[in-house]
């Protein structure tokens, strides 16, 4: 059995109260995906700055997992013509 790995990138920016976050996934078999995802803060909150990066991040995980799913049915409807109603 072959093991695989794909490799997801995370990057995060701030800028104001705006917290962006940008997911890469990267695979040897297909083109690179991308999912992003942005935190705003309450300009009264600065107790724990790291929440914004969470939230940003996990937007961007959930925006590439959507976007990866929209891969997976494109080449399943290529390979198989769209589904009959």
């Amino acid at each position: 059995m072959e093991a695989k790995q794909w490799t997801v990138q995370i990057y995060i920016t701030e800028e104001g109260h705006d917290t962006r976050a940008r997911a890469v996934l990267n695979t040897r078999d297909t083109s690179t995906v991308t999912g992003r995802g942005v935190a705003r803060r309450n300009p009264i909150d600065r107790s724990i700055p790291e929440i914004g990066d969470e939230l940003a991040a996990s937007r961007a995980l959930e925006d590439l997992a959507i976007r990866l799913h929209d891969v997976a049915t494109d080449d399943i409807v290529q390979l198989t013509g769209p589904a009959e109603r």
